[in-house]
Order: structure tokens, then C-alpha cells, then sequence
């Protein structure tokens, strides 16, 4: 049972059972944007996830990705992680935090 509650959370972003994302040490500049690789433990190998914040303070909006993509080193997972939110930032603009 354990095991589908697991699977449950995981489809709906939840906390894997591998732990939290883990945050890259520095997040990328790109159009005003700071992005934030946390790729998450998944069996032995990394799934892309991030987050993309604009601004600061309180005026800070933040837009969290997690996509099906899945490497096998950790620093593959964070350059794909950089390009897929420059990708998202160059398809949605500011539209991604409303």
C-alpha cells in the first residue's frame, strides 16, 4: 500500500520516497529570472526539476517544473534543467507566473 501512495504523491509533485529536491549551488541568470536545478533522487539516477523565480522579496513570483526526463549524472541533469527553463521562459514570458 506504501508503495501506491508513493506512486500517488510522486504523479501529483508530492515528496518522493528518494527525499526532497536537492538545490544546485548556484541558480542561473536568464532574462531577469533566476533558475534554481533541483534535480530529484530517483533510483539511482536524476529526474529533472527546477524553478524558475522573478524578482525579489516579497514581489518574488516563482513557477516549479518537474519534467519525465530522467539521466543518469547529476550534472547532465542540471544542464538539461538550465535549458528546459530557458526554454519555458522564451515560450511563456511572464505569462509562466500568472
Amino acid at each position: 500500500m506504501a508503495g501506491i501512495m508513493d506512486s500517488i504523491r510522486n504523479l501529483f509533485g508530492g515528496r518522493s520516497a528518494s527525499g526532497p529536491p536537492q538545490a544546485a549551488n548556484e541558480p542561473d541568470s536568464y532574462k531577469d529570472c533566476l533558475i534554481y536545478a533541483e534535480p530529484m533522487a530517483e533510483g539511482g539516477q536524476w529526474r529533472l526539476a527546477g524553478r524558475i523565480v522573478k524578482g525579489e522579496g516579497e514581489a518574488a513570483r516563482e513557477h516549479k517544473f518537474i519534467r519525465a526526463d530522467i539521466f543518469s549524472s547529476r550534472d547532465d541533469v542540471e544542464a538539461a534543467t538550465y535549458r528546459k527553463a530557458r526554454q519555458i521562459i522564451d515560450e511563456q514570458g511572464d505569462a509562466l507566473f500568472r
